[in-house]
């Protein structure tokens, strides 16, 4: 039996079309949003006009340890609660804590870029596929060779970021931020 074509089966996958479509939108959005403010205002000024768009965008992501969890994608679910969960440091106990030393950074905006970049290339990527009709050849490219330029860009914000809300941070914040730099190399070349 064809399982794509049982109800539950459509279901499901016009869901997931439908949380990736939102989901590339809204990167797209954070994108534009940092795009627009590093010519307008500065770095510094960045995350007063995107940082919380940005961190319950990337909030959202929850629901794809959910997705994994439940089966309703084939994601390993360890792997997958690695992925948000670390995004999700760095949005909530990294930017949202210690705003001041770390959201006026360049890091912040490049760490933004890298990661809308990727989302938006990746959700669109999951949107076409989902559909059934082929993914478009230049988004395979861009889903699989982008990862060269952006990854690295990505974990150096990243680990910028922690590493100036390490110096403002009490213990024992301080000493968790240190033992996050210290398994983040290890961690990336799992992930």
């Amino acid at each position: 039996m064809d399982t794509r074509k049982t109800p539950n089966r459509r279901i499901q996958t016009q869901y997931l079309i439908l949380y990736n479509l939102v989901c590339a939108v809204l990167w797209v959005a954070v994108l534009g949003r940092v795009i627009l403010l590093v010519p307008l205002v500065g770095f510094e000024k960045v995350s007063g006009g995107v940082g919380e768009f940005a961190k319950w965008t990337q909030t959202l992501a929850l629901l794809e340890v959910a997705h994994s969890a439940l089966g309703v994608v084939r994601s390993p679910l360890t792997t997958t609660i690695m992925q948000v969960s670390s995004r999700l440091l760095l949005v909530w106990a990294v930017v949202n804590r210690y705003p001041d030393a770390t959201a006026p950074s360049p890091f912040y905006s490049s760490m933004l870029v890298a990661w809308s970049v990727t989302e938006v290339i990746r959700y669109s990527y999951f949107v076409w596929n989902l559909q059934g009709a082929g993914v478009p050849g230049f988004v395979t490219w861009l889903r699989y060779n982008t990862f060269y330029v952006l990854y690295p860009i990505g974990i150096a914000s990243e680990c910028a970021l922690v590493l100036k809300a390490s110096l403002v941070a009490e213990r024992p914040a301080q000493l968790i931020f240190w033992g996050v730099l210290g398994v983040y190399v290890p961690g990336m070349l799992v992930s």
